[in-house]
């Protein structure tokens, strides 16, 4: 768990490790209390999902170039023309597979974006 991350709101954790496989779930734009970030500005809350993920992908051993499969939740379909540079930025050459879903809401009123994703990381030696 990340340590700016507050309690989960829900029953799961930030992210599972199955052999070599990370599965990340859904990055919300939450600070330590579970307050939303940056309301009303899906570039900033995109900005905040992808940097709790990189954090992620590091404390498992992994990086951006490791995301097997992304799946976005917008509220906005077309928001994706507004975050997809800083996809391109984090992920640079790397081109997951991805899926982009427009929702009527998110979990917490104020969420504009979510993402979620799994990486291959291979598990360190025993």
């Amino acid at each position: 768990m990340l340590p700016e991350s507050g309690d989960p709101i829900s029953h799961y954790t930030d992210a599972v490790r199955f052999g070599d496989l990370l599965f990340i779930s859904g990055i919300a734009p939450l600070d330590g209390e579970n307050k939303l970030m940056a309301p009303g500005d899906v570039v900033a809350q995109a900005e905040i999902v992808f940097g709790k993920m990189d954090r992620i992908l590091q404390q498992a051993g992994g990086s951006f170039a490791n995301v097997l499969r992304v799946t976005v939740y917008l509220t906005d379909v077309n928001d994706r023309v507004r975050i997809n540079p800083i996809r391109q930025r984090v992920f640079g050459a790397t081109r997951p597979a991805s899926t982009l879903i427009e929702v009527s809401a998110l979990a917490v009123p104020g969420m504009l974006v979510e993402v979620e994703a799994v990486a291959g990381i291979p598990a360190p030696p025993l």
